[in-house]
This record gives C-alpha cells, structure tokens and sequence, in this order.
C-alpha cells in the first residue's frame, strides 16, 4: 500500500523553489533558495515543517547547483538536506525541474539534447538516494514552462506563439518520460510518481468571441500531462498544431509507445490567478494579469478544478499548491474553506488523498528577475511564517496561518 492510500487527507508543505540561474541586460538570475536564504537556513527550515504536522514537503534538488558543469556533481548540501529529512521526520517530495537548467545548457529547454541531459539528472538523484526518497515530481507545472518560456517569451529560451508552446512542451514531456522512466528503473515498485501542473480556469466572454481562444488554452494546459500519457493522438485538439511545430508520426507514436502515469495527479490552484478573465483588453496569456476579484472563483473553481484532474487522468489526485498572497487573516479563511472544500469532495468519493499550502515561508515575486529594486520590494506574504528583514538576515517568525495549519493537519480524518 501507498502511504497515500491509507484512507486519510494527508497534509503538507511546500518550499518555493523557482531557479532561473540565467542573468542578462536588465535581468537577474532568480534562485529563491537564495532569496529566502534557504541555502543557509535548510536546517531550521525543515524543523519548521515538522513543527507545525506537515507529513510531506515538496522540495526542489537545485539542478544548477549539483551540476554546474558538464559531468560536474556536487552533492554535498543536497546530501545534509536529505538526511535532515530523516531526522525530522518529513517525507520528502522532490521536485526535478521547477523552470530553470543548469547555465551550461545553452537555449535550455530548445537545446536538443535537453531530454537526455535531463534524464541524467533524474536517474543520478534517484540512485543516490535510494534508500531514502521514492517520492518525485519530474517537472513542475509544465504549463507555466511553456506560457512563459515558450507562448510569452519571458524566461529562457524566449520562444514565443503558439510555436514556441508547442515546442517546449514537446521538449519538456520527452524529458518528463525519459525521467520518470529512468527513476523507475532505480527504484522499481517503490517508486511514486506526483504529477503536477497548474490549473486553469475562464470567466468572462467564454463563449463568445473569445471561445476559440478558450478552446486553445484550455487543450494547452493539459498538452503536456496527455503527452507523457500517451493521450495525443490524430483526435487530439492539439494535434495539427504540434505537428506545424515539428511533431511527426514517429514522435507522437513514442510518447504513446512509451507513455508513463501518476500515481498522483497534482492539482495548483490559486483563487485569485488560476481563473483567466476573458475580456477586450485583456492580455490573455496566463500569469500576466491578475482578474481577481473579477474573475476569482474561489472554492468553487477549486472544485471543479480538482474533479476535472481526477476525471480526466484517473488516478488520485492531491492539491499540490495553494494560498492567497494576503493578510494572515485572509489567507487562514482560505486555507479553512480549501481545506473545507477538499474534504467535501473526498465525502463525495473524488480520490483526493493530499492537501498542500503553498509555501512554508514566504517568497518572493518573480518580477523581481527584471527589477532593480531590493528583494523586499518584491516580498510576497503567502507563508505560515513571515520572513522578516534583521541585521542578521531573514527570520522565519509564525504568523497565525501556522496555527491554523497545525489544526487542519492534527485531524485525522
């Protein structure tokens, strides 16, 4: 039995853990392990998740630090990380690939031996910790990879339309299976496998001029997830599309030859970002423009969200990522009418086996790659703790969204 099959809703935690080492004019490198001086703080970090009853931390291996260089490993934080795991007593839920490679990759995702340089990677983590981690996420949110390296030409390597989507999505779910694969030959039976991605929701003109565009994105968010499973065939909405961008028989025939699945389809979903708002003038390429309170669907987009990840893949489904960036208050309402929520669905025999808040501690914005000001400027209050600016660096200081948490994840229902 999987630990996640026990019949209860298991809680859990994230580390925000967005790299894009890659710097340029006007843009700096963005590595929130090193914002969050999470690099220097891991130890205590964890302990924090232990304290407030997370079971789970989904936590990311930063491949541009273990890999700096062709054939270069360099596993020594890596390696105390994981044994504090041990010692306090989390499950660790490792992320592969939360949208950025190693400098050396030149054109990153558009660099064709991208896959295989990525499944290298999976397989060396998988086999170095063994004995300790069974649990993965090859990529994290592939659609967000695709939006903002591919469609809007925002982080590396800059394509752009529909073209450049269709083709990092291409290149992200080969490496995804070639991953996945390669982990489960290390590993075997005791191997999961946490799909995620984010989700994506429309309110506004839906059905009128805007419903081509709707159809579009609404087939682009779950492009990649049908690619690694093998779900792409000559009925696929998107299939004439990826073929204009390069995928011929052959290619599309491998990923159903050699489709791979989760034992857990995760869920992202935020109320106030994962709704897209369908009207004129409105840039309608996901992530730029925040509808909320226009278009915020709140739990109920959440539920629906989540009935539609577990129709639609069948397999268990978790909520992977959640929060409102906010006052504690307002985000301790959310997590209560989320978790509310969650546990409604699971009455009503939808398989959601997790529930994740998103993350521990606070962040910081991703516009702060293109900023000039300091990492406060771009504070994003979204944690169970605060971070808090000292002389000393970041304190981790509990706001009540950590009580709350405790709560909900004391229940053993």
């Amino acid at each position: 039995m999987r630990w996640y099959d026990d019949g209860r809703l298991h809680f859990g935690l994230g580390i925000e853990d967005t790299f894009i080492p890659q710097s340029g004019p006007g843009e700096r490198a963005l590595d929130e392990y090193a914002l969050t001086e999470h690099y220097d703080r891991w130890h205590e970090d964890l302990g924090l998740a232990a304290g407030v009853g997370a079971e789970f931390l989904r936590w990311g291996v930063p491949w541009h630090v273990v890999n700096p260089a062709p054939g270069v490993w360099e596993w020594s934080w890596v390696d105390a990380v994981i044994a504090r795991f041990g010692e306090v007593g989390v499950r660790p839920v490792i992320d592969l690939l939360h949208y950025g490679t190693p400098l050396w990759i030149e054109r990153e995702f558009a660099h064709p031996d991208f896959p295989r340089h990525f499944a290298d990677f999976a397989v060396r983590t998988a086999e170095r910790y063994a004995d300790t981690v069974v649990d993965y996420t090859p990529v994290n949110e592939p659609m967000i990879h695709a939006r903002f390296c591919g469609e809007a030409a925002y982080w590396p390597p800059k394509l752009s339309g529909e073209d450049g989507y269709n083709r990092i999505s291409l290149a992200l779910a080969e490496g995804f299976v070639r991953a996945q694969r390669g982990i489960a030959d290390v590993l075997g039976d005791r191997a999961t496998f946490v799909h995620v991605d984010a989700s994506l929701l429309f309110s506004g003109d839906v059905d009128g001029g805007h419903r081509d565009l709707v159809a579009l994105q609404r087939a682009q968010s779950f492009l990649t997830e049908d690619l690694v499973t093998g779900a792409v065939d000559d009925g696929h909405p998107l299939n004439a599309s990826l073929r204009a961008s390069g995928a011929d028989d052959a290619l599309l025939a491998w990923f159903r030859d050699n489709a791979v699945r989760p034992d857990v389809m995760g869920v992202n979903y935020y109320p106030r970002h994962s709704t897209q708002l369908m009207e004129e003038g409105v840039v309608h390429v996901g992530g730029f423009v925040d509808p909320w309170p226009t278009a915020d669907r709140g739990v109920e987009g959440l539920e629906e969200l989540i009935r539609t990840y577990a129709d639609r893949y069948g397999a268990p489904v978790m909520l992977t990522e959640t929060c409102v960036t906010d006052a504690p208050e307002v985000r301790v309402a959310w997590l209560d009418a989320s978790v509310a929520a969650v546990r409604r669905l699971r009455e009503q025999g939808v398989p959601v086996v997790g529930y994740t808040w998103w993350p521990l501690f606070d962040m910081y914005e991703w516009t702060y790659r293109h900023a000039e000001t300091p990492r406060e400027a771009s504070l994003l209050t979204m944690g169970l703790y605060d971070l808090v600016e000292t002389p000393g660096g970041l304190d981790r200081r509990a706001n009540p969204v950590a009580d709350r948490f405790r709560f909900h994840a004391g229940d053993p229902a």
